[in-house]
């Protein structure tokens, strides 16, 4: 395994995305148990341990590269992109839980892991938004921090009813759940609309759009989860296909991009699209192959990720810089910069 000696250095927050998909699918496999029996429980658990390990190691890792890099961490906090992908820690944390919760039940310990994922994440909402008043314009709202990645820690929001009434906490997770749902068509509109007038964004980036299957996923098992009517999952489920379908549209052309943490944008995606869709084939027998397919492509996806980060890693293709240009916005007088 050959890495350069300031490796560590490109250790970035969009690693964290390999724990929302382990954790996600581990979510996913724990759902399949009324249809797959022991099987699932088993591959429940085996997924969440090792999301729990990866999260530990790059937890550790990160706090060393802040120690060591704390200039470059001040800079991805400042970047245009980059900064959206501080909100896969908190989230990681909240479907650590939440998986924890599904295996094991309730417990203190899971309680506090809760509190501090759902804590973490509605900060880091704020501060997000508190960026775009900023009178920087280097901070502000502009058309290169406007790409599906927001959608990460404005929209992540809706997570915590998954296991937060289960913990005792079931009031400050709807609470939390309705700021992900006010601001996620308010994202979805920015979107489109920087699509309509600076385009898509760079190439080696389009693994990204996968991003907006989630929102719907998750609305809709967060629904059912808060007793909420099956006929308004169905809908989340009908949007999660349709943007599923839509991102599939740049498969070919994402393919073609050498591998990067970017394409780790697609497991939690499909993961929380096939746990809602083997929820609601809980009580409909005609889901349960589409559900049974949609666990088959995530699992399957998560395990040729893992497979491509390992063999990546050892190569050393990973933890190096990487020069992506972005769209400036007209008239910002800022340049292209690496991603």
């Amino acid at each position: 395994m050959t890495q350069r000696p300031d490796a560590l250095k490109h250790l970035g927050f969009n690693w964290f995305a390999m724990v929302m998909g382990l954790a996600g699918l581990s979510l996913a496999w724990g759902r399949a148990s009324p249809l797959l029996g022991d099987l699932a429980d088993g591959g429940a658990l085996l997924l969440a341990a090792v999301a729990a390990l990866v999260f530990v190691a790059l937890l550790v890792l990160s706090w060393v590269r802040w120690q060591r890099y704390p200039e470059v961490l001040a800079a991805e906090l400042k970047h245009p992109l980059r900064h959206a992908f501080l909100a896969t820690i908190p989230v990681s944390i909240i479907l650590l839980a939440s998986s924890g919760v599904s295996l094991l039940g309730t417990n203190v310990w899971l309680a506090g892991l809760w509190w501090a994922g759902s804590l973490a994440q509605f900060g880091v909402t704020l501060w997000l938004l508190a960026r775009w008043l900023s009178a920087d314009k280097a901070l502000s709202l502009s058309w290169p921090s406007i790409t599906p990645a927001l959608l990460i820690p404005i929209v992540g929001n809706v997570l915590a009813p998954l296991s937060g009434a289960s913990l005792g906490a079931g009031e400050w997770a709807a609470a939390q759940f309705g700021i992900g749902l006010l601001l996620w068509p308010v994202l979805m509109a920015l979107i489109f609309a920087r699509m309509a007038t600076q385009g898509l964004w760079p190439e080696r980036l389009l693994a990204i759009t996968f991003i907006s299957i989630a929102p719907p996923a998750v609305v809709g098992s967060a629904t059912l989860q808060m007793g909420g009517p099956a006929v308004l999952a169905w809908m989340c489920w009908g949007m999660a296909l349709f943007f599923l379908l839509w991102s599939l549209q740049l498969g070919r052309r994402m393919l073609a991009q050498p591998f990067s943490m970017a394409f780790w944008a697609i497991g939690f995606p499909l993961a929380a699209f096939a746990t809602l869709t083997l929820r609601l084939a809980v009580h409909h027998p005609g889901a349960q192959v589409p559900a049974m397919i949609a666990l088959a492509l995530a699992t399957l996806v998560v395990l040729a990720l893992l497979s491509a980060t390992w063999k990546n890693l050892r190569e050393g293709n990973l933890l190096q810089p990487e020069q992506v240009a972005i769209v400036a916005a007209p008239g910002s007088g800022q340049p292209p910069g690496p991603q």
